[in-house]
């Protein structure tokens, strides 16, 4: 399938630059003054934590999303946010799922550097020596936040270098998924642990993590539980396996060719955003001067390993691809029939073979997932699903990052007008919510956390899109015309 250039970006011209925090929120209906406020209280001078309480540390993908919103307030802020998380890249090219912050006392969040210990345990794949990170990654976001942060204020960004700078990181990052992480030789990144897709406690894990045993359950505290309700969170089970999982890894150095990988699944949602990132990138490219064909031709390869590998017809969705399923080739594997919001997320490939993509349109809307017909907000998983909880962490619940996601690829594939309905429903959400980490996909009642950064973030985003009146975005033109 050959890819034509794609915008990545909605923005027709540059965003006027913001003014100053204070004199923006002023100016600033209710809403956007309490997102910029929240995105304000979780700065911590050179990034965002997510949350104060439950999550003290820099997350990978929530600084990804943080930085969308940000440069709506802050293109600078919002740069930085990038760059500090760029700068606890791994000498293998990886970009680790949490930064640690050495202030934050250990106990205040399990796992802790010291379980971790990527410094030591790390340094053969190249981890930084003078900070501590966790081993594992989180979806390769990061190009298109980039992008995106760049269009904000490009004569500033230009000034700053800040294409130039991360532009290297990231084809590192991106060559490191392509290449290290391809365990099924399909073309497609794996992950190896359920915290890595973003998705920690789908139940699309269940299967596959049913063949780990769990870590003794006094070698480690859940710091979670003192700032969650255990009804909202994953179970002690669960957590074991979690565990064992990342301590087994960590013992093999963090080295992908050396573990043995016991978890190892390819993941619809996780690749998808690496499709999209690639389109990103290859703008990137192209405005740093280089050659962006290699990015778009990785991209059309993505979409069409996504299709090949993970597409079903009968469910009208893409599934999960389990690379150790008993019974199947350590290589094959088989596809995990569980329905999880990730198998909507290729909507974000605007490269997708139109059948593939109006099935994926009628799913949205149809019974399992039920988004304006049963349900407010997209649910993380099957509304049908036996394992459905509309309460429990990812196993039902609304996230604000999966139906921002889900809101651009039905505007990509021509559905402007659910679009338009699906981000005043975030909106209506993340007000009356308090910008909650998650919510009921039924009654958009907040669960988890408040004041949560990527909430916030891209509630501003929205807002300031919806201002703008920007189009959907569009094909650019081929190369030879």
């Amino acid at each position: 399938m050959t890819s034509p250039a794609v915008a990545v970006d909605r923005d027709p011209a540059p965003a006027p630059p913001p003014a100053p925090a204070r004199a923006f929120g002023q100016a600033a209906p209710p809403l956007r003054r309490s997102a910029c406020r929240v995105l304000i209280g979780n700065w911590t001078g050179h990034s965002t934590v997510p949350s104060h309480g439950l999550y003290p540390h820099q997350w990978s993908w929530n600084s990804a999303f943080i930085a969308i919103g940000l440069r709506h307030l802050s293109p600078l802020r919002a740069q930085r946010e990038l760059e500090t998380l760029l700068g606890a890249q791994w000498g293998d090219g990886r970009i680790p799922h949490i930064v640690f912050n050495r202030a934050v006392p250990l106990g205040a969040y399990f796992p802790s550097p010291d379980f971790w210990r990527s410094s030591t345990a790390g340094a053969a794949a190249g981890a930084p020596r003078a900070l501590e990170t966790s081993g594992i990654v989180q979806p390769p976001v990061h190009a298109l936040a980039a992008w995106l942060v760049h269009r904000a204020d490009p004569e500033a960004s230009a000034r700053r270098g800040f294409l130039a700078r991360v532009h290297p990181r990231l084809v590192a990052w991106h060559r490191y998924l392509a290449d290290r992480r391809d365990l099924g030789g399909g073309g497609l990144a794996a992950v190896v642990h359920p915290w890595e897709p973003g998705m920690d406690n789908s139940p699309c894990w269940d299967g596959p993590l049913a063949r780990i045993e769990p870590a003794a359950a006094d070698s480690f505290r859940r710091a979670d539980l003192v700032h969650g309700a255990a009804a909202d969170r994953p179970t002690d089970l669960d957590y074991g396996r979690y565990v064992r999982l990342a301590a087994e890894y960590r013992d093999h150095g963090y080295r992908d060719a050396a573990a043995a990988h016991p978890f190892a699944v390819e993941d619809p949602g996780f690749n998808a955003l690496f499709a999209a990132s690639e389109h990103a990138l290859a703008r990137i490219t192209q405005a740093l001067g280089g050659e962006p064909d290699v990015h778009r031709e990785r991209a059309a390869a993505l979409t069409d390993a996504l299709v090949a590998r993970l597409w079903s017809r009968e469910a009208g969705q893409f599934l999960s691809r389990d690379l150790r399923a008993d019974g199947a080739g350590p290589v094959t594997g088989r596809l995990v029939r569980a329905r999880s919001a990730a198998g909507l997320l290729p909507l974000l490939a605007p490269d997708l073979p139109p059948a593939v993509a109006g099935a994926l349109l009628e799913t949205v809307r149809g019974a399992h997932f039920g988004l304006g017909t049963t349900v407010r907000l997209l649910p993380s998983y099957d509304l049908r699903g036996a394992a459905f909880d509309p309460h429990r962490y990812w196993r039902g619940p609304a996230w604000f990052n999966v139906n921002w996601l889900l809101e651009r690829g039905l505007r990509l594939h021509g559905a402007g007008e659910r679009a338009d309905a699906l981000a005043g429903e975030i909106l209506r959400a993340a007000e009356d919510s308090h910008f909650a980490e998650y919510v009921d996909p039924y009654t958009g009642a907040g669960r988890g956390t408040r004041d949560f950064s990527w909430t916030a973030a891209l509630a501003l985003d929205l807002l300031a899109r919806r201002a703008r009146q920007d189009p959907a975005p569009v094909p650019a033109p081929r190369k030879d015309s």
